[in-house]
């Protein structure tokens, strides 16, 4: 049993202390490097306005290039830790993508450049500047509870798409 550190190339800043045999370090190693190369969109898996934009990216994204987590989940907390150790970001949408991480306006408008026609014809409105764009984001993230209500656990039952969940 070896100690031993290891990092995936242009994944992130996480590293993994194995106490495990090489061979199953480097299947780690090689498992992370393959979740890297996803798309992923976190979304508030409380919030049904969040749930039902990932049902609507789900029905427009043909080329399946998303995958989705909620914030809340297990899945996610290891991707979000290195980007936020601190893990504050619960409230606002974001992205992994290419290795970097987007949120809120930005992140929603790299997602509809992705999707079947016109959703891509959106990402023209990233001239406008990003503080104008998050000030907006910010303001529906702060009342979407009251306009769109709350669930008590996410739930997104969608067994025909389980595959796009990590």
């Amino acid at each position: 049993s070896t100690n031993l550190i290891i990092g995936a190339p242009d994944f992130c800043s996480i590293f993994f202390t194995c106490k495990m045999n090489r061979s199953y370090c480097a299947l780690l190693k090689f498992t992370m490097m393959k979740q890297a190369e996803k798309h992923i969109v976190f979304f508030d898996g409380h919030c049904n306005l969040c749930s039902n934009s990932v049902r609507f990216i789900i029905k427009r994204d043909k080329k399946k290039y998303f995958v989705f987590a909620s914030l809340q989940s297990d899945a996610a907390r290891p991707y979000l830790l290195q980007f936020d150790p601190k893990n504050k970001t619960n409230d606002s949408i974001i992205l992994m993508e290419g290795g970097k991480q987007y949120e809120k306006s930005t992140a929603v408008l790299r997602i509809a450049r992705q999707l079947s026609p016109p959703w891509p014809i959106f990402y023209a409105l990233k001239i406008i500047p990003v503080s104008l764009r998050d000030a907006l984001y910010d303001w529906i993230a702060a009342n979407r509870y009251k306009w769109f209500g709350k669930r008590t656990q996410c739930l997104l039952d969608l067994p025909l798409h389980k595959e796009r969940f990590l």
